[in-house]
């Protein structure tokens, strides 16, 4: 794998604030509810709802909140209906990123796009300008205290893709139609993963320092915080140095 997904790896080392906890709830529930719309609302033959559910389990949701939005979803109960874009553009020190949005209202989600971009010294490309550095990838989070080797010889038997070192945690990462299997069987051997998601990883990486680097993490916060936003991708690389610097 010749990339890494930096920002997955700083969110959870930043952790969710519990100011925004409401916030990611609702994130969860809308992709919980057009995961159901559109692959049923049974979760062992909808891989997408089963990993949205998984999330809102990792986030202690209600079990009331989940089963209201599958039924949502599903059309048992009425609600808005959201639309799936992606929005591509460029961060500080050309960084690339790419904004997956669900909306009820495309006008609003693109304006809002666009200002977090021009605002953080970015700003937003074409369709294709920048979807071209990444694949869609299952990535599963260990901490370092796992023995590598073991985990190594897990994963692969399981199917995974690779297991690599990063910073302070080992990244397993799979096919997206291969990520439950994978993270299961590891579980299964008792392997206890950190974080555990389907994402976007780079291709090529743009290494960012100082003030640039500073600037890319505001502009990923400000995307993140984004009520139309549901993920956030990019291809930046900032040191384990750096970050202590900022953090």
């Amino acid at each position: 794998m010749s990339g890494h997904n930096k920002w997955s790896t700083i969110k959870h080392k930043k952790g969710a604030a519990d100011a925004k906890r409401g916030k990611v709830f609702t994130k969860i529930i809308k992709e919980i509810s057009v995961a159901a719309k559109l692959g049923g609302a049974d979760p062992v033959a909808n891989p997408r709802l089963r990993t949205a559910i998984d999330k809102a389990k990792a986030e202690n949701m209600p079990k009331d909140n989940i089963e209201r939005a599958i039924k949502k979803g599903s059309g048992g109960m009425e609600g808005v209906t959201y639309e799936e874009i992606i929005y591509e553009g460029y961060g500080p020190g050309g960084a690339a990123v790419l904004v997956e949005v669900l909306t009820d209202n495309r006008n609003r989600s693109v304006s809002e796009v666009r200002s977090i971009f021009s605002k953080n010294n970015g700003n937003m490309g074409e369709a294709g300008c920048v979807s071209w550095m990444f694949s869609k990838k299952g990535l599963i989070l260990y901490d370092r205290s796992v023995d590598f080797d073991q985990l190594f010889e897990a994963a692969l038997e399981a199917g995974a893709d690779d297991v690599a070192e990063q910073d302070e945690q080992f990244e397993v990462t799979t096919e997206p139609g291969s990520f439950i299997e994978v993270r299961e069987a590891l579980a299964a051997k008792g392997f206890k993963h950190v974080n555990a998601e389907i994402t976007m990883i780079p291709q090529t990486l743009a290494v960012l320092e100082g003030k640039q680097a500073e600037s890319m993490l505001r502009l990923m916060d400000k995307m993140e915080d984004c009520d139309d936003v549901q993920n956030v991708y990019s291809n930046f690389d900032i040191s384990a140095e750096e970050m202590e610097n900022m953090m």
